[in-house]
């Protein structure tokens, strides 16, 4: 489109009677190559293609949705039934409190910042559920306070980073300890939840064709990344997190407000982990304090393998979404395959969160 738009279409004479082809050197120079008749050079397309796959920004989630693809069409090949629609819906519905969880791992992460705390919060949401729905505690309002009790629980973690300069990866490892810790609090076995309103939400399945559907979860996760999207590429706020993560001191020197964004994102991971764990408890109906061992390392992973960068600056929530899908194809093919141990998954994953690192530090060194 560009090389048309730049072509010649009348030779004007100049002050001096002599004509000029304009645009007649718009291939020279400038990386757009033309064909032997004029017209655009048949490279451009591959190109283009090979420029946004060594791209840091875009590179990883491109390399992150091929991957899923290739896994998928291998199980489907290689298992019967792997092919059917509801195989892939339930990757979205096993995974939907770890969706939740990785997007607002991927706000901390785009600044730079780590949260080892959201495995534990998980855990103290469905514990918190459990207890009071126990004690005849409305879900209308045992769910809004959990959320406002994670976000605080962020709050203080955020300013705990930002005021007193504590490393993230410290902060948040005691707010890691700190919330295991009051879930051995309220009880140190597990608590079954009996409300009718959680069971109903944990059996309840929205149809979307002959055989197929979905859960409220998949629903309510669906909508936070929408709104994250949003948050991320159409807001200031967004940009400055995109800033942050590109360089501190940059955004300091234009002016940005660092500081409050800085502190937001801790705060909205802690919103993400409580929702998440709302939504691990309509899964399981019950609250345990050794829940979600490991899974805010299941929650970075996604994040990393999605195509977001450690030291922050790049990365999609999108992306992150694409992440949590290769770790739930490969966790399927693993039960389809019924003869290998559930501890291939993380080894898996490892070998993956290896590959994807490396091919971040290739691209980003590569564009410098």
């Amino acid at each position: 489109m560009t090389e048309i738009l730049e072509a010649p279409t009348t030779n004007r004479p100049s002050r001096s009677g002599r004509g000029i082809r304009r645009g007649s050197g718009a291939g020279r120079g400038t990386g757009r190559g033309t064909g032997p008749d004029g017209g655009p050079g048949r490279r451009g397309p591959l190109a283009a293609a090979l420029g946004v796959l060594t791209s840091p920004k875009y590179g990883p989630v491109t390399v992150t949705g091929l991957l899923f693809v290739a896994i998928f069409v291998i199980g489907g090949f290689r298992y019967r039934g792997f092919f059917s629609g509801q195989v892939f819906l339930n990757l979205f519905v096993d995974n939907a409190y770890l969706i939740v969880l990785a997007v607002g791992m991927t706000f901390v992460i785009l600044t730079g910042g780590i949260d080892l705390s959201v495995g534990a919060v998980v855990a103290l949401s469905g514990m918190i559920a459990a207890s009071l729905l126990q004690t005849g505690w409305s879900p209308g309002v045992v769910i809004p306070l959990i959320l406002v009790l994670t976000s605080i629980l962020g709050l203080l973690v955020g300013l705990m980073i930002h005021v007193f300069k504590v490393q993230p990866f410290i902060a948040t490892l005691a707010a890691m300890f700190l919330a295991r810790g009051l879930c051995y609090v309220i009880s140190q076995s597990s608590i079954s939840i009996t409300d009718p309103t959680f069971i109903q939400l944990a059996v309840s399945r929205i149809p979307l064709g002959p055989g197929l559907s979905i859960t409220p979860s998949v629903i309510i996760a669906l909508v936070v990344v929408a709104i994250a999207v949003w948050v991320l590429h159409g807001t200031r706020f967004g940009r400055t997190v995109y800033a942050i993560g590109g360089g501190e001191t940059s955004g300091l020197l234009m002016g940005l407000p660092v500081a409050r964004t800085k502190v937001l994102v801790y705060v909205i991971s802690g919103f993400c982990s409580g929702l998440a764990g709302v939504l691990f408890t309509f899964y399981t109906l019950s609250g345990y304090p050794l829940t979600a061992i490991g899974t805010e390392l299941d929650a970075i992973a996604a994040v990393v393998i999605g195509g977001t960068l450690l030291t922050g600056g790049y990365g999609f929530v999108l992306g992150s979404v694409l992440g949590v899908l290769v770790l739930g194809v490969i966790q399927t093919i693993i039960t389809f395959e019924g003869t290998l141990s559930s501890w291939w998954t993380k080894i898996f994953i490892g070998a993956l969160l290896l590959v994807f690192i490396i091919l971040q530090k290739v691209l980003t060194a590569r564009r410098r």
